[in-house]
């Protein structure tokens, strides 16, 4: 149980958008059960003076890849455009261990923590052949760790350069295998109770690596299981290029006619989106995470 007293300015994030001074905040479990002018502090209770502390909401980030963490400052990789950035990297990955994931994932909540994010949303989309060990339970089991409320989203490439994608054939799965995990990461660690530190999304990483069977029979799964969606979508300009190439569409009408618009759905970057999609996404509930420093250096 946590008491914050007497907060000098709470910024409340609700609808009205309230900002609120002089207040106490009491924390019991993982919510906020009482917002009053003075709470007497129950027995046991933690208190913080707060009388010269702004108080937020904890943060949330909506798109992660935390097991890249580990390759910031790959001197190749550097100032690249995404795919000649992604094709000197898949070489790394090749190699992704349990060890790299573990450490990378401990560093990243960490980081995020220290910002003041206290629930993250992470895609895992590289398994390289060979691994067999479970790389985003090893991810979950380090996010308790360190207390981060922990979305992870199981990602997938199943399209390989031999089918015309992006990555090489190393670091893709089959479809079944994707799909048998998606079904035990759900059955074993997704929790539907309001509040849960953990819950799982299906997350396809791109048109450019992914099959379109992929894509369709993982909507159909998640909808199936009440999981959300996520996938990357709009980030470059080349993105839009390949799916002009390959499906004669932009990648927003690949992913409609698949299944993949409402509000069970969230896209990242969305950077190269027409009017006109604007106002389908608007339409349909569709999410969007905005990735600025990606999205700048882009």
């Amino acid at each position: 149980m946590l008491l914050l007293k007497d907060i000098y300015h709470l910024a409340t994030m609700n609808d009205a958008g309230d900002r609120l001074a002089g207040v106490d905040v009491l924390v019991e479990g993982n919510s906020i059960s009482r917002v009053e002018a003075s709470i007497d502090p129950p027995h046991g209770a933690h208190v913080i003076d707060c009388s010269s502390m702004l108080v937020l909401p904890g943060f949330v980030n909506l798109h992660h890849h935390f097991y890249q963490t580990l390759q910031r400052n790959v001197p190749p990789a550097q100032n690249q455009k995404l795919f000649d950035w992604l094709t000197t990297l898949y070489n790394i990955w090749e190699g992704l261990s349990v060890d790299a994931v573990r450490a990378s994932t401990r560093l990243a909540c960490a980081e995020l923590l220290l910002t003041g994010c206290t629930m993250a949303s992470d895609q895992m989309y590289v398994f390289p052949s060979g691994v067999h060990e479970e790389l985003i339970d090893v991810e979950v089991e380090a996010a308790r760790e360190l207390g981060l409320r922990f979305h992870p989203t199981r990602g997938s490439m199943s399209r390989g350069r031999s089918q015309g994608g992006l990555p090489p054939d190393s670091v893709v799965q089959t479809e079944a295998d994707i799909l048998k995990d998606s079904a035990r990461l759900v059955e074993h660690h997704h929790d539907p109770e309001p509040f849960a530190m953990t819950r799982i999304a299906l997350a396809p990483c791109s048109p450019f690596s992914v099959t379109d069977s992929l894509m369709a029979e993982t909507a159909e799964f998640a909808r199936d299981k009440g999981v959300l969606l996520h996938t990357h979508l709009a980030e470059t300009a080349d993105e839009t290029e390949y799916c002009l190439k390959t499906y004669g569409k932009r990648p927003l009408a690949v992913m409609k006619e698949l299944g993949w618009v409402g509000r069970d759905v969230w896209f990242a970057h969305g950077v190269h989106f027409d009017s006109d999609e604007l106002a389908l996404l608007a339409e349909t509930g569709t999410g969007i995470a905005h990735c600025p420093t990606s999205n700048m250096r882009l």
